[in-house]
């Protein structure tokens, strides 16, 4: 009896570590943080300022982009949260013709990314994000009745938890999944296995706000029924699916964007 007894725990504690070792392989795959040294030049060619946000135990990086010379104060603000592979860094120039409609952008970077302390992980990005927009909501430069979220893959769970805990004025999703467990079950991964689940139609349940979602036809990476499935459960939104593109290749939907932007008077 003692021996089966102890083969039990045996067998237990194996099954608690490969559940451990789960979670932070999923951990390195939806977070492979990339660290950066100095952007000061980079920064400076964009005309921004760096902002430094305290929340969740870390220290995160935020640059905020002013709208482009010639424009009126209080300017609409588009507070961006990009994806699980990418800096703010690598956004700094790509919102140039979006500022030059009068808009400004916040770039929020994740704990752990970049320049920024701390680790990765929902919660921490959840408060990072929470603190980007009550910093920029008391900026003089900035309208509050005209902040918009636009998150881009794992930047749209992100964005979500602003549509849930904030007043937005829109809301923009660009390839974002209906959560990560979703895209889990898809590969035979257990729910239970994946600590940040991100579940975006969970917290845009009770948003109504002006929504559109774009999607790539050929997404690889959070496949398109994913944009469908965020498009049904919202039905505000709006869905643009391009058909010659996946996750990382598609063009910046400017266009549509500022189409849908003036459509509900937000420029």
């Amino acid at each position: 009896m003692r021996r089966v007894g102890l083969v039990l725990l045996l067998v237990v504690t194996l099954i608690g570590v490969a559940a451990w070792l789960a979670r932070a392989a999923e951990r390195r795959i939806l977070f492979p943080a990339r660290r950066a040294g100095d952007a000061s030049a980079l920064l400076a060619s964009a005309g921004g300022e760096q902002l430094w946000l305290d929340a969740g135990g870390a220290r995160t990086e935020a640059w905020l982009l002013p709208a482009r010379a010639g424009r009126s104060a209080p300017a609409a603000l588009v507070i961006y949260t990009h994806g699980n592979g990418e800096l703010i860094d690598d956004w700094a120039s790509a919102w140039d013709e979006p500022r030059s409609w009068g808009l400004s952008v916040l770039l929020v970077e994740y704990p752990g990314y970049g320049r920024s302390g701390g680790s990765p992980s929902e919660a921490g990005i959840a408060a990072t994000i929470l603190a980007a927009y009550d910093t920029a909501a008391k900026r003089p430069e900035v309208d509050p009745g005209r902040i918009i979220a636009y998150g881009r893959s794992l930047g749209g769970g992100a964005a979500s938890v602003l549509a849930a805990q904030r007043t937005l004025a829109a809301l923009v999703l660009e390839s974002t999944f209906t959560s990560v467990r979703d895209i889990a079950k898809s590969l035979r991964v257990p729910g239970f296995l994946v600590p940040d689940p991100f579940d975006s139609v969970s917290r845009l349940a009770a948003f109504r706000g002006p929504t559109l979602i774009v999607h790539g036809e050929r997404d690889e990476v959070v496949p398109v029924a994913h944009g469908r499935a965020l498009h049904d459960a919202l039905p505000q939104s709006e869905l643009v699916i391009f058909r010659d593109c996946g996750h990382n290749d598609c063009p910046r939907p400017w266009p549509k964007l500022r189409e849908f932007l003036a459509s509900h008077e937000l420029l």
